[in-house]
């Protein structure tokens, strides 16, 4: 009986410590996750200024809404900047986020911040400049110290603590 509990509790005890580690495997999994949909949504502009010679618009900084959606991952919005009816980005349904008739891309469930999940940031070097510097809008919140030497970044900031730290195309 006694060498039954010694046993239950090395298994208790293994368990409890392992917990942790599947859970920070987990996070890293779905950061992962994020950053890939990040580097398509990139790939996905890129493709557009290659097809249009243009980018899909013409700010400078913009997020992932119903807009976007519309112009990069539908066939039906011929009468804007992709008069072709091109689909340059397929959109896993767990970062799709429906509001009434709009359709936003947006972090996947259980990468968000308090419980809200978030559209991509991005920023598209227009001035041909060679660099950018990211930001959560237009003005504040610089995410990154250093310029990043890109035509187009896409992120997100990280929910977990610090939040001002990105998850993207530039790290």
């Amino acid at each position: 009986m006694v060498e039954l509990l010694v046993v239950i509790s090395i298994i208790g005890l293994l368990a409890g410590l392992g917990l942790p580690a599947i859970n920070g495997a987990i996070q890293a999994g779905k950061k992962t996750e994020v950053k890939a949909m990040a580097e398509s949504i990139k790939t996905a502009i890129n493709a557009f200024y290659a097809e249009y010679s243009a980018y899909p618009t013409n700010k400078d900084f913009f997020k992932t809404d119903a807009a976007f959606y519309g112009l990069m991952c539908t066939s039906t919005n011929t009468n804007g900047a992709n008069t072709r009816g091109i689909i340059f980005l397929e959109v896993p349904s767990k970062f799709i986020k429906t509001n009434g008739s709009a359709i936003e891309i947006v972090t996947p469930p259980g990468f968000t911040l308090n419980k809200v999940q978030s559209n991509f940031f991005v920023a598209i070097d227009q001035a041909n400049l060679g660099y950018l510097i990211p930001n959560t809008n237009q003005g504040s919140t610089t995410l990154t110290n250093a310029n990043v030497p890109s035509s187009v970044a896409v992120w997100v900031v990280d929910p977990k603590p610090p939040y001002k730290k990105a998850v993207g195309t530039f790290q």
